[in-house]
């Protein structure tokens, strides 16, 4: 291997940075910086533990996009903000500003960022990892839906879960997917995404097929291959497809039909990146820049570890 890609899942890191460290964290002026502290550390602990060559973090430019809408309406519809006719997502309103703040570190810094118009930061993960044909890929993330993208060829891709916290990640692989939600290891990655269908999942707003739950749909997934041919059995009478699940399936034929587009990520999003590399930086793009923002946040500490991960002098 030359090397390693390493995908941050840029929300869900911010998200959990600003739940783990208090709002008193904050700049001279007093604005909490939590999120941007946290995320940066983050940052750092991460390159300095898996010491990539490359880093992208992965952004939401369309948090719940229309050709999933229009598919599942459901899809994250609880996570909307009260009365927003934009259909923003609810976000703590000390969160927010700080998401530009993460931004311009990231500009001033020289990591690159990437996004997709009407896509999330999950398509661009699944676009960049699907692509990748040189150096081996880790994607970090407190999504579970990122299993997905996990694979062999045609370079090792695996997915750091950090829905417990970095302490507590869970390095996962095809076997590790496989061997966890009892999927075949030969398609691990789209079999835990047919499982998800299957399943469903609350806080996406995906209803599921009623009666087949995480282990269900992994058992009928192994027996019957796939997805489709689940489906193609539970309309063959003389087929060993259990009577509830076949029924169940079968009223469920315009969810499963939607469904697939709405779980899979899209491995064919047309990314925007800010930089012209996704080289580590050796030394920041702007350091008068990132120089006025440590001064004006208070993150030297947080800025200074980012530095020494990065081997800036």
């Amino acid at each position: 291997m030359t090397g390693s890609v390493m995908l941050l899942d840029g929300a869900s890191l911010w998200f959990r940075s600003f739940y783990a460290l208090p709002e008193k964290m904050t700049a001279p002026d007093g604005r909490p910086v939590n999120a941007v502290r946290g995320f940066v550390d983050t940052i750092a602990s991460l390159v300095t533990t898996h010491q990539p060559t490359r880093l992208v973090v992965c952004l939401d430019l369309d948090w719940r996009p229309a050709f999933r809408t229009d598919l599942i309406p459901s899809y994250k519809a609880h996570r909307v903000a009260e009365g927003a006719t934009d259909g923003s997502e609810e976000v703590p309103d000390t969160l927010t500003p700080q998401v530009g703040m993460i931004l311009d570190v990231l500009r001033c810094a020289g990591i690159r960022t990437s996004g997709a118009q009407g896509c999330e930061a999950d398509d661009v993960i699944g676009t960049l990892a699907f692509h990748e044909a040189v150096d081996d890929v880790l994607v970090v993330s407190g999504d579970r839906d990122l299993l997905q993208v996990v694979a062999e060829d045609p370079v090792p891709v695996r997915v750091l879960y950090v829905g417990r916290g970095l302490a507590k990640a869970e390095l996962m692989g095809p076997e590790e997917v496989a061997a966890k939600y009892a999927v075949p290891v030969e398609r691990a990655g789209v079999a835990y995404a047919e499982m998800s269908i299957l399943r469903g999942d609350p806080s996406d707003g995906l209803p599921g097929v009623p009666g087949i739950g995480e282990k269900t749909g992994a058992k009928l997934l192994t027996q019957f291959g796939s997805l489709d041919a689940l489906e193609a059995a539970a309309y063959d009478e003389g087929s060993a497809v259990p009577t509830r699940a076949r029924n169940s399936i079968q009223n469920s034929k315009e969810y499963l039909a939607a469904a697939r587009t709405v779980v899979a990520v899209r491995t064919d999003a047309d990314t925007i990146d800010s930089t012209d590399s996704d080289a580590l930086p050796p030394v920041p793009a702007d350091r008068d820049g990132l120089d006025r923002l440590v001064a004006e946040l208070g993150i030297d500490a947080s800025i200074g570890r980012l530095g020494t991960a990065l081997g800036w002098e």
